[in-house]
């Protein structure tokens, strides 16, 4: 690596905020030989084009010995934030690879075929005319000899011991923040009728799983019999559709039972395995890893020789560097800061409650009042509502359309999530958009939405028996800090340069408690935030001009933005265009989606 390298490797023409200064400090890290260097950057301040930089200093073929890495990998845990990076012409040398399934097959009568499903994947011995022009292998092929490789985290993983992807000199992970969840998400082994085929899960039903000994012997005998299935499959000449999926997953399932149970075994492996059976014998077990420290070196770790791994909210860097396997004392922390006027990214208290589980039906239907009220602020403008759960989002579209403002209201459910959201994002009138799970790498900038609402604090689900784990561990610093980087993410939405502006509206008591609880955890520049936490004067309920009626006094905006208002006080949270419930086990920001 050649740190020296990162102003000229820089992908815009000009600098913005605090980029200049950003990349001499990234610099001075890597030169003082430190092989690890976290980039605390805020939400809007250019992430990925400080991410080009530090990729562009890779060491290069023509630098390198023969056993030297080069070259570089981009990789984010977000698909839309790959989205993203595909869009910026500023970074269109990065060369991006997705998994098969995101590609289809150019062979006549094939062209609705992904390619993890075509005649290359059924037929054995197939001969492809077409492989030099196949849209997967031309991208994978290009990945793999151009200097920087962009490609989710998921599929960076999944590459681990690849031939085509093998170690590089320099690795930067986007949006690094949720790493450790991010790999015990992927190292969770889910032994569900779903996840198993059918033909080994009726073979080999689970028993009644009480604790690692009784989930080792179940693994071995689960793999043992996928073995013999995945042999069967494999002696078939050529396979239907479907036999392709069951082939693979059972690749992937002896793939995941092996490393549980060689890493249970290993008495120099950290990681601590908890498994869960709430429903007996012949139901679902799922076994799920804590801090894979062990399965983050083989995927991650053993995959770069320098790493850069950037987010607006590693909150704690010795918790951070714990749960990701690294050596605090061996990490550099850079702290990029904000640049955005404070005044431009208000929140405003506008709470209505408490949304635990038990709170929820008295409180539901005053947030979705709050919303109307909301809507008759910005009568002009989109909004964004954060639900936390599709249950949340369901009872709050329900009350919208019962007070008559649905016309006005967009929504999604998880399989239309996608399309929903782009529909929106194009849409030229003042729609509001009530989502789930859209706190993170989604760019808000300008009038695309100029207000949001977080409907509820996302703490962590305590029913999660790796949370009640670490609960137990009194790990109560990590619970918190769980939650209020999701909120900090989530504030970060709106507003995307120094001239942009958007407000933020909390509508759940219990986060108010969260600010108290995690203040010490909290980067200055949303302390600040907090600290100007003020009352909106809001309309009164009036669901006509929620719909766009004339109702504001002074339709360029009240001056909320500029001035502050003590608690209690008041603003009009609009713009000038110059008590404890934390143990909860409903708070998650999945816990409706898994539960209800």
């Amino acid at each position: 690596m050649d740190p020296a390298r990162i102003d000229a490797e820089f992908p815009a023409p000009s600098y913005r905020g605090a980029q200049e200064a950003a990349l001499d400090r990234i610099r001075e890290a890597f030169e003082a030989g430190n092989d690890v260097v976290l980039v605390r950057a805020p939400t809007g301040s250019g992430k990925s084009l400080l991410a080009r930089a530090i990729a562009g200093c890779a060491r290069r073929a023509g630098e390198a010995e023969p056993h030297q890495p080069v070259g570089a990998y981009y990789t984010t845990p977000q698909v839309s934030q790959l989205d993203d990076v595909a869009a910026d012409s500023l970074l269109d040398d990065l060369s991006i690879i997705r998994g098969k399934s995101n590609y289809d097959c150019i062979l006549p009568g094939e062209s609705n075929t992904p390619v993890d499903e075509a005649p290359c994947a059924r037929e054995r011995g197939f001969d492809c005319p077409v492989e030099h022009r196949c849209p997967y292998f031309s991208d994978r092929a290009i990945a793999s000899n151009r200097s920087i490789a962009a490609m989710t985290l998921a599929y960076f993983m999944r590459t681990a011991g690849s031939d085509v992807f093998g170690r590089r000199d320099v690795v930067v992970v986007d949006e690094a923040h949720g790493l450790a969840e991010w790999a015990e998400m992927y190292a969770t082994i889910e032994l569900t009728p779903g996840r198993v085929p059918t033909a080994v899960w009726e073979t080999t039903p689970p028993p009644a799983v009480n604790g690692l000994r009784d989930a080792t012997a179940y693994a071995e005998r689960l793999a043992a019999a996928s073995d013999r299935r995945l042999t069967e499959l494999r002696a078939k000449a050529e396979l239907e559709r479907e036999e392709v999926a069951e082939r693979d997953r059972l690749t992937e399932l002896i793939r995941e039972l092996g490393w549980f149970v060689e890493d249970l075994r290993d008495e120099d492996s950290t990681t601590t395995w908890v498994v869960d059976q709430p429903d007996g014998a012949g139901t679902a077990v799922v076994i799920k890893p804590m801090d894979p420290a062990r399965y983050l070196h083989h995927t991650v770790w053993d995959r770069g020789a320098r790493f850069a791994l950037l987010s607006a909210t590693i909150l704690d860097k010795a918790a951070f560097c714990r749960a990701s396997g690294l050596n605090p004392a061996d990490v550099a922390l850079v702290d990029v800061p904000h640049t955005f006027p404070v005044e431009r990214r208000p929140l405003y208290d506008t709470t209505r409650g408490k949304m635990t589980y038990e709170h929820r039906d008295e409180t539901v239907p005053e947030v979705a009042r709050l919303i109307v009220r909301l809507m008759a602020n910005h009568p002009d403008e989109k909004g964004l509502v954060h639900a936390h759960s599709y249950a949340i989002a369901e009872r709050l579209r329900d009350h919208l359309d019962r007070f008559g403002v649905g016309s006005r209201v967009r929504s999604h459910d998880s399989e239309s999530r996608d399309a929903a959201l782009s529909a929106w994002k194009r849409s030229s009138g003042a729609d509001v958009f009530v989502s789930v799970r859209m706190e993170e790498a989604l760019d808000l900038e300008g009038d695309r939405c100029r207000w949001q609402v977080l409907c509820k604090a996302p703490y962590p689900n305590t029913r999660d028996s790796r949370v009640a784990r670490r609960l137990a561990d009194d790990q109560w610093g990590w619970y918190y800090r769980s939650a209020l980087r999701t909120v900090i993410q989530a504030c970060g939405r709106v507003v995307r340069a120094p001239d942009d502006y958007g407000a933020t509206y909390l509508a759940d008591s219990s986060l108010l408690d969260l600010f108290e609880r995690a203040r010490h955890d909290m980067p200055d520049w949303f302390a600040d935030q907090v600290d100007r936490l003020s009352t909106p004067d809001l309309p009164a309920f009036d669901p006509d001009a929620a719909l766009g009626g004339d109702h504001s006094d002074d339709p360029g905006g009240g001056g909320g933005a500029g001035g502050r208002s003590d608690r209690g006080g008041s603003s009009s949270g609009r713009f000038d265009r110059s008590g404890s419930d934390t143990q909860d086990p409903s708070d998650h920001p999945l816990s409706d989606v898994w539960g209800e």
